[in-house]
């Protein structure tokens, strides 16, 4: 029996094409973060335990269920953040960052969270991520939707993705759509799940997305949002669509769709996909004008959204956008009393921008041969030619990088 220790179950060794759809969605979002100016942003893997407990509620499952939290030694609760805006906002109150506002930042990495893996979920997950904080304008919701709908189109993913919108109202609203859904669900209360009956006083929207067939039969005729906005909700919600169709955004509107916690006003939105089997969102957020307050600090508006990478990268591998670029330049050393002039060279080359292989061990009768196999655009053969080291350039036609290598050999001596 073998006693090599195994990987911890919801976890993922990522390698291979795997790796490289991995990579190539978070050098994308790089990119188009910096098209929006959002800031880079690095934070710490763990919190303290109050950060998430405050800000998530105590009442979902993410904090009753999922968190990783242990007591360190000092014994102060710590939690793996299972994800990144309650640490974003701490950070935002606690490190001065309110000078910069309104402030779009942006980062990614590792999250943790105890539930079940499946497709697309793991324990160790890892999510891109988009804020912005400190503005209440409609136009904020607005430039976060258009950019992610442009991270999904440059990402290759973006045929077959819906994004749904809906909004939650202000205050006001919010508090009337949710004593209706109390009264309302009150008189089936027996017959809904367990889940919801534990819900239905705390926290009732939860009831309108919940995929237990019981529920469902209920939904369709529970009071919707519209019927309770204000007119300034109604206002607000009609500028973000506005802004959309302005941008040539496409959405769909959700009615059912939902955000538990009391702080989720206005606008929230899911990019959905049936390509990913049960797990169909793609990208996901809202606007949490009230988180803030739940941590101790003053009222302040903030829009924001996440997205899985390896939901992400799953995608991108299933379209076949991605593909691995061809070798530019390999070279052969024959002889190995060229060694060192093919390293001096290779390095030159890789200093240059130009990816390039080395083929220096096993028979030297063979580099050649499995140099030739390796299919570069442009073939550099080293031996010995009068006693010196002698570099020997080979291409199907003078292409830009035969032009680029032919010029660094002739910078580099022997």
């Amino acid at each position: 029996m073998s006693t090599t220790p195994q990987a911890i179950r919801g976890t993922q060794d990522i390698f291979g094409t795997d790796a490289e759809a991995f990579a190539h969605v978070v050098e994308t979002f790089e990119r188009v973060r910096k098209l929006y100016r959002f800031r880079r942003v690095e934070m710490p893997v763990f919190e303290k335990t109050e950060v998430f407990s405050r800000s998530i509620g105590e009442t979902t499952d993410v904090v009753s269920k999922e968190m990783y939290s242990f007591e360190d030694r000092g014994g102060e609760s710590l939690t793996l953040r299972p994800e990144f805006t309650a640490g974003l906002a701490r950070a935002y109150l606690t490190d001065g960052w309110k000078q910069f506002a309104p402030l779009k930042v942006a980062t990614h990495g590792p999250l943790f969270r105890y539930e079940r893996p499946q497709k697309g979920r793991y324990r160790q997950f890892h999510q891109i991520d988009a804020e912005l904080i400190g503005s209440p304008e409609p136009l904020a919701d607005v430039e976060l939707l258009v950019m992610a709908d442009q991270l999904l189109k440059e990402l290759g993913i973006s045929d077959g993705v819906t994004l749904q919108l809906n909004t939650l109202g202000d205050v006001a609203s919010r508090d009337a759509w949710r004593a209706a859904l109390i009264e309302y669900f009150r008189g089936h209360k027996a017959e809904l799940s367990e889940d919801s009956q534990d819900r239905l006083e705390r926290n009732p929207l939860r009831i309108l997305d919940s995929k237990d067939l019981r529920d469902k039969a209920f939904v369709a005729d529970a009071p919707m949002i519209d019927t309770f906005l204000s007119a300034e909700a109604q206002d607000f919600f009609a500028a973000v669509t506005a802004g959309l169709d302005a941008a040539g955004v496409a959405y769909e509107r959700a009615p059912s769709l939902v955000r538990g916690l009391d702080y989720y006003r206005h606008t929230a939105f899911e990019f959905v996909t049936t390509r990913l089997g049960a797990q169909g969102t793609v990208l996901g957020g809202g606007r949490y004008d009230g988180l803030m307050e739940s941590l101790g600090g003053p009222a302040t508006p903030a829009v924001g959204w996440a997205a899985g990478i390896e939901r992400l990268a799953m995608l991108v591998a299933d379209a076949g956008t991605l593909s691995e670029a061809p070798l530019t330049v390999v070279l052969a050393v024959e002889d190995d009393a060229a060694l060192g002039y093919a390293q001096k060279v290779i390095t030159a080359l890789r200093f240059q921008g130009l990816d390039a292989e080395m083929v220096a061990t096993g028979s030297a009768r063979k580099r050649f041969d499995k140099a030739v196999k390796m299919g570069a655009k442009v073939l550099v053969s080293f031996g010995v030619k009068d006693g010196e080291p002698a570099a020997n350039l080979r291409a199907a036609e003078p292409t830009a990088e035969y032009l680029a290598v032919e010029q660094v050999l002739q910078s580099v001596n022997p």
